[in-house]
Order: structure tokens, then sequence, then C-alpha cells
């Protein structure tokens, strides 16, 4: 296997493309330019990559390389977004969210962990291995989608494209989890946690009609107070908390390399899936997130005077469905809460959870040996991811999707994503480049 060890400079060219705001939600306002131009960035900082490899665009958004390999068994996937959230202009920055600047090891900017940052050390590892005249056992596609934070239509046709050409990958890997330290409150240690499938997404908009008219005399049930208890009606237990066998293999791992009381503990949980539910649900936070569907509502409107009681109101909520159950399952559920025939439902966007990929096949170890080569001693931890992925577009058709960044995230990185201060150690981008230039060398073409 080869030796060589990669180009320097990825922390400059992370931090040309966090000069480009792509950012998706804002295109109306500032245009196609800046992911004009990161698509012509990527062709000028990997040109092997731009040259040897095809190039396809999926919508204006979506790009789609195709890396042929030594063999025509199933491909591997490796996804990945370059589009970011907006930055509200009223918080501090320490150094200015588009500027990329670099600093105190790291590189500092939107985008550097969500998702440029993950993109970077895919073509990082591509380019280097095109350089030593590397060809994969495997082809290999990288799917790159520049509107995920808007709901990615680019990432659903590349899908649709491929399932319709019979192209059934062998493996997807796409954003998720990242290289932590104590990864649950009671774990600690450092863990890879590999998201084996994704909550579903169900965005609702209750609405209410009401008699409106001067505020000087409101009646007793006004749109406004019928939205109002409808969404108190929907607390953090309007679902049951199950646990999703990812969460058992998860504890099952932690138990492994844990010792006394903990050791005892984590054993407990992994063999009583609902007592796990249960102290997950006390627990609060991302464990409860684990093992419940989420209800956040989002936005709320109505009226257009201080002094005029609105005829009509509305809330957004936004669930994250638990595994286990689906859209039309979480709406029976949200209208039984709200036991008001007079609020309508809307579904404004409705996704399913994934099923769950394996954690005992060939893709899996994989994704282990890999992680041996460039964070030694770091083990592989399936988990549930709770946020939305391009990937989720793959888990229909594909057998083994798995989300994962191979880069090391502290709690405050962590929390930093689409937050204030986002940035990334130079460091844990070299590893993340030797991370998927492993996994592409020890690829087989077995099945």
């Amino acid at each position: 296997m080869s030796t060589e060890t990669a180009r320097p400079g990825i922390a400059e060219r992370l931090s040309r493309m966090i000069r480009l705001p792509t950012v998706s939600a804002e295109v109306d306002e500032r245009g196609m330019a800046p992911f004009d131009e990161f698509v012509a960035l990527i062709a000028e900082l990997y040109p092997l990559t731009h040259t040897r490899l095809t190039l396809e665009r999926h919508t204006d958004f979506g790009l789609l390389f195709h890396w042929r390999g030594r063999s025509d068994s199933a491909p591997l996937v490796l996804m990945a977004h370059y589009d970011v959230v907006p930055v509200d202009e009223s918080d501090a920055w320490t150094h200015p969210p588009f500027a990329g600047v670099i600093a105190d090891g790291r590189v500092h900017g939107r985008g550097a962990l969500d998702d440029k940052g993950p993109l970077i050390v895919i073509l990082e590892a591509v380019e280097n291995l095109l350089a030593e005249g590397f060809t994969p056992a495997r082809d290999v596609y990288l799917s790159f989608g520049g509107n995920e934070e808007t709901f990615g239509a680019a990432a659903a046709e590349i899908a649709q494209s491929l399932q319709q050409r019979g192209v059934v990958p062998w493996m997807v890997i796409d954003e998720g989890g990242a290289v932590v330290d104590a990864p649950l409150s009671f774990v600690q240690g450092r863990a890879a946690m590999i998201g084996v499938g994704e909550k579903g997404v169900l965005t609702l908009k209750l609405t209410a009609r009401g008699d409106g008219g001067h505020a000087s005399a409101p009646p007793t049930l006004t749109a406004v107070r019928r939205i109002a208890r409808a969404v108190e009606r929907l607390g953090p237990t309007t679902f049951r908390p199950r646990t999703p066998r990812a969460i058992s293999r998860m504890l099952s791992q932690f138990s492994a390399q844990a010792t006394g009381a903990s050791r005892f503990l984590l054993r407990l949980l992994a063999a009583v899936p609902p007592l796990t539910a249960r102290v997950f649900a006390v627990l609060g936070g991302e464990s409860a997130a684990m093992v419940r569907t989420t209800v956040a509502p989002t936005m709320q409107s109505g009226g257009t005077a201080a002094n005029v009681i609105p005829s009509q109101a509305s809330a957004t909520i936004n669930l994250r469905i638990a595994l286990g159950e689906s859209v039309d399952s979480a709406v029976a559920r949200v209208r039984r809460r709200i036991r008001d025939p007079l609020v309508s439902l809307e579904v404004v966007e409705g996704i399913d959870p994934s099923p769950e990929s394996p954690t005992d096949n060939a893709q899996f170890a994989l994704i282990g040996e890999a992680l041996e080569a460039a964070f030694p001693g770091v083990r592989p931890v399936p988990y549930v991811m709770m946020a939305a992925t391009d990937s989720r577009h793959f888990h229909r058709f594909t057998p083994a999707v798995y989300r994962f960044a191979p880069l090391e995230m502290s709690n405050a990185q962590r929390a930093a994503i689409h937050g204030v201060d986002e940035s990334v150690e130079i460091a844990t981008l070299e590893r993340g480049e030797k991370f998927h230039r492993s996994l592409l060398q020890r690829l087989t073409h077995a099945s």
C-alpha cells in the first residue's frame, strides 16, 4: 500500500472554499455566482480529479464525479455538500464568517465543518491517489450537492439518476457523525459515531380560523388562542420513547470498552431496550432525541395590527420522526394530541425515517480499517442520525448507507455548526484525508 504523503496546503484550499458564500437559502439575493465560482474552484484546485473523472451536472447545484475502477462491482459513493446556512449579521464572530481566516491551527468560517471540511478531505484523497497513478478496485462516485440545506433537490436527482441506470451502490458515506470525546454523558473516551440510520422529517402547518374584529371585545377562543392551545398540547412527551436497534448496538459497543459500574449500566441498557428508552428520555437533549420523535414549533403568524383580532392564525411545527414510526403515524398522533377539529393540518414536507444499515458486513468493517489508519485506537460505533442528510435519497434502494464525517469535533465545535465561530483544526483535516485515502486503497471488488 502506498506510503505517499498528502500534498501540503489543505488549509489554504479550504479557506478559499469558505470565502465563497454558497448560501443556498439566499440564492435569490446573492445569485448563482458563488456556486458557479465554487465549481470553477474545484477544477482549479483539483485538476486531476477534474480531468480524469467524468463530471455530470444535476440541476444547477449537483455535481456527480465518476471514477472508473478495475472491476464492474457495485460502486462506492462518497457524498458531501458545498452549500451553507445563512449567517445572522447580529452574531459576533471572532473572525468574519466568510473570510476563511487561518489562525491558531484552525480554519475559521461558515462551512468549515458543515460541510466544506468533510467535502475537501474527499477531494484531497482522490487528487493525491490520482497523482500516484492509483485506480480503485471498484467504481467510485463523488456526489456533491449545492442545496442540501434547502432540502437537497440536487442529491435527489443524482440518486434517482443512478437508480434509473440500475446502479445500486455497494456503500454510501455522507456527513453525519464524527470522532468525538465522551459521546454520551455517562460514556468516556473517544469514539467514531457512525450514523447507521437517520430520523425522518415532517413539517406541519397548523391553521385555525375564527371571528375577527376589534380587540376591545374579544371572543373567548380566537384563532390565535386556538393555535396557541394546539401548540401547547404538542409537548416533549407527545411521542412515546422507543429504542432503535442501532442504540442497543451502540450501548453494547460502549460496554465492551467500559469498566466497573459504567460497564454494568451499559450492559443492562443494551439488554433491556424499554429501560433504555425511559432512561434516555429522562436525560433529555440529544439522548432523548435518539429515542423519540421530537416536536419543535418553529414559526407562527397571524394578525395585521395590534388592535385587530385576526380571523386566521397558523403555526409551523417541525418533527424529526423516530425509526420505527412514519409520516402517517406521526400526523395521526399529532391530530389526536391537538384534539381540535377546527385546527387543520397541512403536511408541508414529509419523509419517513431510513431503515438501519448493518454493522456486521464488509462495508462497516472497511470503515473500521480506515479509521484505524487515520485515528488509531478509535473504534466505529453505530448511532441514529437526528438531522437529515442528502443520503436519505439513497437509502430506499441502497442497503449500506452510513453517515460519518472523518473529522474530530469537540462539543463546542458541534454547537457551532449552524451557529457562531464555526472552525476546524488543520490537523484533523489531514487525518480526514488519510481516512478517505485509506478507505479507497482498501476497497476490494468482492461483494
